[in-house]
């Protein structure tokens, strides 16, 4: 109930304002089921965890707030979803300041959201590549930096982004070459 209530929740949230996934244009939803399957399958997994992994984006990307949602889902759900949402904005200087914040601000969450951030790199490493090129570069090397500070993740998840992120650089380690 809890579950599916959440993902119907998040679900009409990024249906709502028409949002796709960038580099496949697939409804945003997609993205949404593989967090929240990834998450499922984690040993010790909760209720909260998986319902918090379909909300997981919904108020960095959509015009519901926190408040919304703790009204909805509970304390526990809002405290996840807030672990999980970025906390830089435009005006906190260029990219790489940007994203030290949202690091710093990941780094002192709890172990349940380290997990759905670890599931939610699975899901946007495996596009990124393949999609942009250029653009992988970069965000391959952030998200390095993100697993860095994912200390209390699920380590089978981590063991996957990891493994993700090190065929990424053999790749391209060999055509530098």
């Amino acid at each position: 109930m809890l579950i599916e209530r959440a993902r119907m929740f998040a679900i009409g949230a990024h249906t709502a304002i028409g949002q796709r996934r960038k580099y496949t244009a697939e409804p945003y939803s997609v993205h949404l089921e593989e967090v929240s399957s990834l998450v499922s399958t984690v040993e010790g997994v909760t209720p909260d965890m998986v319902a918090a992994a379909w909300l997981h984006d919904t108020v960095e990307d959509t015009d519901v707030p926190l408040s919304l949602i703790e009204t909805e889902f509970g304390v526990s759900i809002a405290r996840l979803v807030r672990e999980l949402t970025a906390v830089s904005g435009p005006n906190d200087g260029d990219r790489a300041t940007r994203k030290a914040l949202d690091r710093a601000h990941t780094a002192a969450a709890s172990a349940e959201a380290h997990t759905i951030k670890a599931a939610d790199l699975i899901s946007n490493l495996r596009t990124v590549e393949a999609r942009d090129p250029a653009f992988a570069k970069i965000y391959m090397a952030e998200k390095a930096l993100l697993l860095e500070v994912l200390v209390r993740a699920d380590a089978g998840l981590c063991c996957t982004v990891r493994s993700i992120l090190q065929n990424y650089h053999e790749r391209h380690a060999a055509h530098r070459i």
